[in-house]
């Protein structure tokens, strides 16, 4: 790999490690262009390219992860959750949620989650983790769904 290649690299990486961060706070292309001093144009192709998903899709991904969090804890409203993740429409946030989980925010937090009470939060990160794209970890999710 060439040295320009792995300084892209780490200005992509300070983008995404910033949605990791700043997931609830409003961010766009432009301002994750400027945290990885590249042109939003030129960043969103650069991100595509290297971790599978546009910038926005990867945001929304990981604010879900947190949603699903909240919701699994029960004590906040879908409303409440949908703006603590940096959601700003409850039907686009319901609508994505939806897509990538499988399930409706309410009925996901009506759903009894105390299978993961004894499972390891790296663990239960990992299983949890909303995605488009089936893996070996959807059968360990069905089977503590049982």
């Amino acid at each position: 790999m060439t040295p320009e290649k792995l300084a892209d690299l780490a200005r992509l990486r300070r983008a995404r490690d910033l949605m990791d961060r700043e997931y609830a706070s409003p961010l766009d292309v432009a301002a994750l262009a400027r945290a990885a001093l590249m042109s939003p144009g030129h960043f969103s192709r650069q991100f595509r390219a290297t971790y599978g998903e546009t910038p926005y899709a990867y945001l929304m991904t990981r604010r879900i992860e947190r949603a699903k969090l909240l919701l699994r804890r029960g004590d906040l409203s879908v409303t409440d959750v949908c703006m603590a993740v940096g959601c700003t429409s409850l039907g686009s946030f319901s609508a994505r949620f939806t897509q990538l989980v499988g399930e409706t925010p309410t009925a996901y937090r009506a759903r009894d989650h105390r299978a993961l009470a004894s499972v390891p939060g790296c663990i239960a990160k990992e299983l949890t983790r909303p995605s488009r794209v089936p893996s070996r970890l959807d059968e360990a999710r069905e089977a503590l769904a049982r």
